[in-house]
């Protein structure tokens, strides 16, 4: 009577890192009435003592019913909106499964959804009717860039509107450097854009993917003392709200509104076009040399003062620093003659060496369509090696070893553009935390930056915990947006950025739950012992929400304190009173 469906469909990728899947899979068991087959049952009938069959034929049309009823209830519970085709469907007769049920998963695939909503509009006019539509039905659009967020803050179930179509560069103003784009492009795609104006961006994060209108909203940032994070560089917005329509904000026109809509987390509108302050396309030169703790903190205020770009890389279980800094092109000297002590080729053949040796120690066999470990980068090779035993202390920490010497083999000069210099291999699949606190100003550093620093790698070796290199410090000045992390009223604070990470090497599901429970073991003593000593508060776009309601009532207070939420919540009710752009962790939050 009853039967297994099982429907898969796939559709076409959404972007580079952003897949868009269908798969549905439905499956009811045979009639358990009859788990013996139909000999068994009907001897079970036929006893020769009528009361016997009486009570026999009774039991078994009791469970019958109760199957009956389950079924039924199971199926009209089932949570599909009003208008899915299995509403329609009479009982037990099945009808034709929903056509689009899009799996959409961030690009370290640690967060996923499942939703069968997912707009992606092509003009301004079609967004506006997809925000007033679903206004009026009180159904929910969350707003998703390009799913780059290690938190999967952009994602929901309920819906979403992505503005991946919406991708134009609309207008530069070459005088004042300023251009109006759609906020669905990416990065690449405006520096490429603008590029022959002579512009670029003041600062970069790691990497170029995001959609503008997502980096902005989640406080993104890059690296420098004296360049404040991303959202600092939004002249004026066009928002698309549920309630009030389409609004333009500046810092002339309602600014407190602009200010905080600028890292809004996509809960006070759509962000539909930005202008942005842009500066002129520049070359950079990047300096990277190795150093050590000692040496950093003797030149670290000169460090922070007297380069545009500065990033420090720390690799756990050693006393090695990596300093990378990139600086304009002097226009009297131009790129420093230099000439590296070793190939390209020549400071990664250790880290080659090192997998070969571990492969034999492993008595793993390579697979012959594998790829050939000669044309892989150090971060490839990185992931390779850490996949064989990444939750062993003893081999992460050859691994880290590798990794000074690769950075050691690699110092020297880079030359060019800003656009491709100041982007970071982040490497594979990964889970990561980064926090964000105040350290002083630059005429008067505090330090914290690198006592933080100090803490972190004591907790690590003490808990001996796993931990892949680097840990990546970044600094950046301040902010007017309130919700930013690096947010402040004094224009000369300065923030600094650290990201402790473990990457997910593998698609093994039962080797990446132990990855991430061990990542989570990781975050938890940094947050316990190091967050509320430095004041330190996790980029919104890393932020994870807790299970245990203890935790997240400490959480939520924690943010009180530092965010406006108030004045964030009082935004939202007026701007998107059915709150239709949130989702699970906004709301947590």
């Amino acid at each position: 009577m009853l039967r297994a469906l099982t429907l898969r469909r796939s559709l076409q990728s959404l972007h580079h890192h952003h897949h868009l899947k269908t798969h549905i899979s439905t499956a009811i068991p045979q009639n358990p009435l009859n788990p013996l087959g139909p000999a068994r049952a009907c001897s079970s009938l036929s006893s020769p003592s009528a009361s016997s069959s009486a009570s026999e034929l009774r039991k078994y049309l009791g469970y019958t019913a109760l199957v009956l009823f389950s079924a039924a209830a199971t199926y009209y519970s089932f949570p599909f909106p009003e208008n899915a085709k299995h509403k329609k469907a009479q009982i037990f007769r099945y009808a034709p499964l929903p056509e689009e049920l899009h799996t959409v998963s961030n690009w370290s695939g640690t967060h996923e959804v499942q939703t069968r909503v997912f707009h992606q509009p092509e003009t301004l006019e079609e967004l506006e009717k997809v925000v007033k539509d679903a206004h009026e039905k009180k159904t929910r659009i969350r707003p998703v860039g390009s799913g780059l967020s290690p938190n999967g803050i952009g994602l929901s179930r309920a819906g979403m509107v992505n503005l991946a179509l919406m991708d134009k560069v609309l207008e530069v103003d070459k005088e004042k450097k300023r251009v109006r784009v759609q906020a669905g492009i990416r990065v690449q795609e405006l520096v490429d854009g603008i590029k022959e104006h002579g512009l670029t961006l003041q600062n970069f994060a790691s990497i170029r993917e995001q959609q503008i209108g997502g980096i902005l909203q989640v406080g993104a940032h890059g690296t420098g003392a004296k360049l404040p994070p991303m959202d600092e560089q939004v002249i004026s917005m066009k928002l698309v709200t549920p309630a009030k329509g389409t609004i333009e904000i500046s810092k002339e026109k309602d600014p407190e509104l602009f200010y905080l809509a600028r890292c809004g987390l996509g809960g006070l509108g759509v962000v539909a076009e930005v202008t942005i302050q842009c500066v002129e396309r520049q070359e950079l030169v990047e300096h990277t040399s190795v150093s050590n703790m000692e040496e950093i903190k003797k030149n670290h205020k000169k460090l922070l003062s007297e380069n545009k770009h500065v990033k420090y890389l720390y690799i756990p279980y050693s006393d090695t620093v990596v300093v990378v800094t990139c600086n304009p092109v002097s226009k009297w000297k131009g790129p420093p003659k230099f000439k590296p002590k070793y190939s390209s080729d020549e400071a990664i053949q250790h880290v080659r060496d090192l997998y070969k040796e571990c492969l034999q120690k492993c008595s793993v066999v390579p697979v012959k369509n594998d790829v050939d470990i000669n044309e892989l980068s150090f971060t490839e090779l990185r992931d390779k090696l850490l996949a064989l035993d990444p939750l062993d202390k003893d081999h992460v920490v050859k691994v880290n070893q590798a990794e000074a010497e690769f950075w050691r083999k690699s110092e020297g000069y880079r030359v060019g553009w800003s656009d491709e210099i100041l982007g970071f291999d982040c490497g594979g699949q990964q889970w990561v935390s980064e926090t964000c606190f105040p350290v002083g100003t630059l005429s008067k550093p505090s330090l914290k930056d690198l006592e933080y620093i100090e803490d972190v790698k004591q907790l690590i070796e003490k808990n001996e915990v796993p931990a892949p290199a680097p840990i990546e410090q970044r600094w950046t000045a301040c902010t007017k947006s309130p919700m930013s992390p690096a947010s402040s009223t004094k224009d000369d604070d300065i923030f600094s950025w650290v990201g402790i990470i473990m990457y997910l090497p593998t698609t093994d599901a039962r080797q990446r739950k132990e990855i991430t429970e061990e990542f989570f073991h990781y975050r938890r003593l940094t947050q316990v012992q190091l967050w509320d000593k430095y004041s330190a508060y996790e980029h919104w776009a890393k932020i994870e929400v807790p299970k245990d309601k203890e935790e997240l009532a400490s959480l939520q207070a924690r943010l009180r304190k530092r965010f406006p939420v108030d004045a964030y919540n009082k935004a939202r009710k007026e701007l998107d009173p059915s709150r239709i752009l949130s989702n699970n962790m906004l709301e947590k939050l």
